[in-house]
């Protein structure tokens, strides 16, 4: 009489399938490479040459890390994969290029419930068209299968990044001068962050489907809501080059009030006018739905600003001009003040234009 063990595949874990994600993202990952990556896909460590940093004085590394939330359930419910990468990267080296630097590789790791071989390679699909938008190398990542703690159609992803800055062009709060423009820089949508609170109001309390046309948004409410984070790295880039610029400000969890908070410097107030925009259609949709009061609404999502640069007054000229050139939507939103009697390093006035 014969017996059968337990074994790793009977767990819920297929190792084959693993392997032939990895095959199929091989593609993808080739064209982020830049001429400082060693090796291929599939070594334990990713490698970078160093080497390619001796041009600097003093080279500061910068890193980040980060995911892109409940964004995913969008992704799993549409099954749409190929998109939620590009979230990735936006987040991670988004961060990143806020201090100056210039983006370097990035690592990713999906966490799944069953490995679909095809959905794996789709995902990783974004990241790398991702990563070369932000203009790093994807040079390693890790997926993991958890059967038992994930449903089988569940994942999740989330990304590090290295960056690299000379050490006396570092931007930030010890530049900023009173008197500076605050341009702000066009979001692509909800980016992605105030999910939780867009999937409990859209879908939960008003139990709108994703495949619904909605006339406002002029596309159905999936298309909307999967619509992917914008990458703001090389422009950020480019506008350093072209222009004296003194700071950035990502605008992510926790709006773009308290975000650009986080650069200005004790004794001096950005003030953010909201006539100078129109918040594209989405973000009114999530407020009139739910009834969310415009500072909840403000304090959660980036409200159509998902970058922000802080640049001399002189600048600001050749700030938008470079941008638009870029095709970036951006105009100047404010100005940097006295800090006064303001108890935060930001504020935003007046209503927004209609």
């Amino acid at each position: 009489m014969s017996e059968t063990g337990a074994s790793y595949a009977a767990a819920g874990v297929d190792i084959e399938a693993g392997d032939r994600a990895v095959e199929l993202m091989k593609e993808w990952v080739k064209k982020t490479r830049r001429p400082e990556v060693l090796g291929g896909l599939g070594g334990f460590a990713g490698l970078f040459d160093a080497s390619a940093l001796k041009n600097y004085e003093r080279p500061l590394l910068a890193s980040a890390t980060d995911g892109v939330g409940t964004k995913v359930d969008i992704a799993r419910q549409l099954g749409v994969y190929d998109t939620i990468g590009h979230d990735l990267v936006a987040m991670v080296m988004d961060d990143i290029v806020v201090c100056g630097a210039e983006p370097l590789f990035m690592t990713d790791y999906i966490c799944v419930g069953k490995v679909h071989p095809e959905r794996v390679a789709a995902i990783v699909k974004g990241i790398a068209e991702g990563c070369v938008l932000a203009g790093c190398a994807l040079v390693g990542g890790e997926t993991a299968e958890h059967p038992g703690l994930l449903g089988p159609d569940d994942f999740d992803v989330a990304g590090a990044g290295t960056g690299v800055v000379e050490a006396d062009q570092v931007l930030g709060a010890d530049r900023i001068r009173k008197g500076d423009a605050v341009v702000a820089m066009a979001s692509s949508g909800l980016h992605s962050n105030g999910y939780s609170l867009v999937r409990h109001v859209l879908l939960n309390q008003a139990g709108l489907s994703l495949d619904a046309r909605i006339d406002e948004l002029g596309r159905t409410l999936g298309e909307e809501l999967l619509e992917p984070t914008k990458i703001y790295s090389l422009d950020c880039l480019a506008l350093i080059r072209a222009a004296e610029t003194h700071a950035f400000s990502h605008v992510t969890g926790g709006g773009l009030a308290a975000n650009l908070a986080r650069v200005i410097p004790d004794g001096l107030h950005a003030i953010v006018d909201r006539s100078t925009w129109t918040p594209a259609p989405v973000f009114d949709l999530v407020g009139r739905t739910g009834d969310v009061e415009r500072l909840e609404l403000e304090k959660t999502l980036n409200m159509g600003v998902g970058m922000i640069a802080i640049v001399p007054e002189g600048s600001a000229d050749v700030a938008l001009a470079t941008l638009a050139d870029r095709g970036v939507d951006a105009w100047i939103a404010g100005e940097i003040t006295d800090r006064g009697e303001h108890t935060t390093g930001a504020a935003l006035i007046g209503d927004y234009a209609g």
